[in-house]
């Protein structure tokens, strides 16, 4: 019973996404009012009726009050959870208890950093943004709210099975040798080829990487990119995963399939059949229940409609040639700019193993025009509004004259590009400084995001260029991995350890963590088995994170909890370059209505680290965490003991070279 859903002020619904249970719930709630014969409303209608009282409630607090409620829970145990956008409206639903408040309001979070991503500067003008959320094609429509629910669907699954997304922080491969051998191919090899290449259309290749399911294996970027952040890797490793998902648990091994043909081998033949199953037959249905029994069909069978109807809207697969425009954080020597255009080409070299490269785009410096107007409009509306007194020299001068002489040389910037038909929108936009955001974002959109805006891409046969050396170089590693990928690290390792049974080692300064494996499948399993204590322990580490959340939030920084038979801890801590611990700082609260604490959607800890690097103005600041589970019956001060010297243990391998 799950449901998120993105509005308007005026209750149009702008986005929505459902699991089966919730919808199947909605169409029984408005398909039995419907008089004999009648047909069922659209789910996209009673999914409006469903939520309009909530919103134009909101919508009416907001007007009257100037504030509204962000969580609420019905008679039936169902948690409402809202979050204000500018004009947008998110609402995030649980009914089976599966998801707790602070999931919901991740969730939201993550719906916001996705559609950034997937749109730029766009989601800056509410306007704009409601037209890509809900074109008028329905076609269209369709196309976009598929890929958003789909890109959602992947970070619930990766949320619920995965510890790098439970903690937000990337997870390594750990074989330093490969790592290494990997960066330099990637750099001297890979990169360098392509970006001297006649036929890279004018991209020019930044970053890039190798994933091996959620794991990274190698990662590079060229002098003059930016610092690719943990937030904008972690997003771009859901969409990787969007595209091509693990269609088997990244425990379990993968038949062997070409870039574009998939092979079912004689083994996945013999564990697909379905085992034989023997039963005792219903009783037969009495008068009331045939009755029940056909209003369950019915109601099946307008579900399968809609569902069908939706199928044949949806558009195959990618091609994994084309790339897909997305908008990333980057601070260059002229600024920062939090969304600018890339284009991201995604290669599967063999199932579970990707090639990601991320592109600079010709005409990127349009985009940094644009962010530099909307900021200098957004100071001047400020101002404007403020409606300030006092002399000029008190107040400072309004930007007019600098904005002028910055928008004439961006429109001969334009006036040279192919995008002429942007640069009328200009003679129009000096007079209203709201309106002139709008038609900045609308002249981004129309250089980024519209349809045909990413005409010039590197050639198909430099693609499959570079794919085949990638793959020349990981041919005889490619086992290895798939394998390294189920046991990454093992508990078997830490002998030194007695009675420790899992961790979770973070480098929040570097977004990256290391923990042994806790995926449980049938035919995969933990170190801890496959039986009730592996499914145990790996529901008590999703809880202790949480606890964990919780406690931080509150300016803690250390938790330990005995829970039955296990102990569980928790440090944050701060460390110089040299490792050394620095001096433990009150870490402020936060707010109940604050971005939930992570690094995907809101990055917490970066400021943190600049939060305390106010206290060491000298040092080089470095923030890390850990999380361990120890049996019981350990003495308490073994424990801790064993904290500080697994931590000091893991400390060395956190500095294998990535970037």
């Amino acid at each position: 019973m799950k449901c998120l859903l993105v509005a308007s002020e005026s209750a149009e619904v702008l986005f929505y996404w459902t699991d089966p249970e919730f919808e199947l719930s909605a169409q029984e709630q408005y398909g039995a009012s419907q008089e004999d014969g009648e047909r069922p409303p659209a789910f996209e209608d009673s999914i409006n009726t469903l939520f309009a009282p909530i919103i134009i409630s909101c919508s009416t607090m907001v007007d009257q009050l100037g504030d509204s409620y962000t969580s609420f829970s019905t008679e039936n145990n169902h948690i409402y959870v809202l979050h204000q956008f500018d004009e947008c409206l998110y609402i995030a639903v649980n009914g089976d208890g599966e998801e707790s408040e602070d999931d919901l309001k991740r969730k939201i979070y993550v719906l916001k950093k996705l559609t950034e991503m997937l749109f730029g500067m766009v989601t800056l003008s509410s306007t704009l943004l409601r037209k890509e959320l809900r074109p008028q094609d329905t076609e269209l429509r369709c196309r976009v709210w598929r890929k958003l629910q789909g890109l959602l669907e992947t970070y619930s699954r990766l949320r619920d099975h995965d510890q790098s997304f439970l903690v937000e922080a990337v997870e390594r491969l750990i074989h330093p040798t490969l790592c290494e051998q990997c960066i330099e191919f990637l750099e001297r090899r890979l990169v360098q080829q392509i970006n001297t290449s006649v036929d890279r259309a004018g991209e020019e290749v930044q970053h890039a990487f190798i994933l091996v399911h959620t794991k990274l294996l190698a990662f590079y970027s060229s002098r003059n990119a930016s610092t690719l952040t943990s937030s904008d890797l972690l997003a771009l490793i859901i969409l990787v995963q969007h595209f091509y998902p693990s269609t088997t648990d990244p425990e379990e091994s993968t038949p062997e399939v070409s870039r574009s043909t998939f092979i079912l081998t004689n083994d996945d033949m013999d564990s697909a059949s379905a085992p034989e199953i023997f039963y005792t037959p219903e009783p037969s249905p009495t008068d009331n229940d045939s009755a029940e029994l056909i209003a369950d069909l019915f109601l099946s069978l307008t579900n399968q409609v809609a569902v069908d109807s939706l199928q044949t809207l949806e558009v195959p697969p990618q091609d994994p040639s084309t790339p897909s425009r997305v908008f990333l954080e980057t601070t260059l020597k002229e600024g920062f700019f939090p969304m600018m255009p890339h284009s991201m080409y995604c290669l599967p070299m063999w199932p579970g193993i990707t090639l990601v490269l991320l592109t600079k785009i010709p005409n990127s410096q349009i985009a940094m025009s644009i962010y530099n107007f909307l900021e200098g409009f957004t100071k001047l509306e400020k101002r404007l509004a403020e409606g300030q007194q006092g002399s000029p020299a008190s107040r400072g001068q309004l930007p007019v004259n600098e904005l002028r002489s910055k928008i004439d040389k961006f429109i001969r910037v334009l006036g040279s590009s192919d995008i002429q038909e942007s640069v009328c929108m200009c003679c129009r936009l000096l007079p209203w400084c709201r309106n002139m955001k709008i038609q900045l974002c609308a002249i981004y959109r129309q250089c980024y995001v519209a349809e045909g805006s990413s005409r010039q891409r590197l050639s198909t046969a430099l693609q499959d260029r570079a794919l085949t050396m990638v793959q020349d170089k990981l041919m005889d590693w490619k086992e290895f991995l798939l394998v390294k990928s189920k046991r990454n690290i093992t508990m078997v390792s830490y002998p030194e350890f007695p009675g420790l049974v899992h961790f979770i080692y973070i480098d929040r300064s570097a977004g990256q963590m290391i923990a042994p494996s806790l995926s449980i499948t049938e035919r995969a399993t933990s170190e801890l088995g496959k039986g009730p204590l592996a499914h145990f322990i790996k529901a008590k580490v999703w809880s202790l994170v949480g606890i964990a959340r919780r406690y931080l939030q509150k300016g803690y920084t250390t938790v330990t909890l005995r829970d039955g038979d296990y102990f569980f801890c928790y440090f944050l801590w701060f460390e110089n370059e040299t490792g050394f611990k620095l001096d433990v700082v009150e870490i402020p609260s936060l707010p109940d209505d604050s971005a939930p604490i992570g690094m995907l959607a809101c990055d917490y800890y970066r400021k943190l680290l600049r939060y305390y690097s106010k206290c060491q103005p000298s040092e080089v600041v470095k923030c890390y965490e850990l999380l361990t589970v120890h049996l019981g019956v350990i003495p308490t001060e073994y424990i801790l003991q064993h904290c500080s010297q697994l931590a000091r243990k893991l400390w060395e391998p956190s500095r294998i070279p990535l970037l």
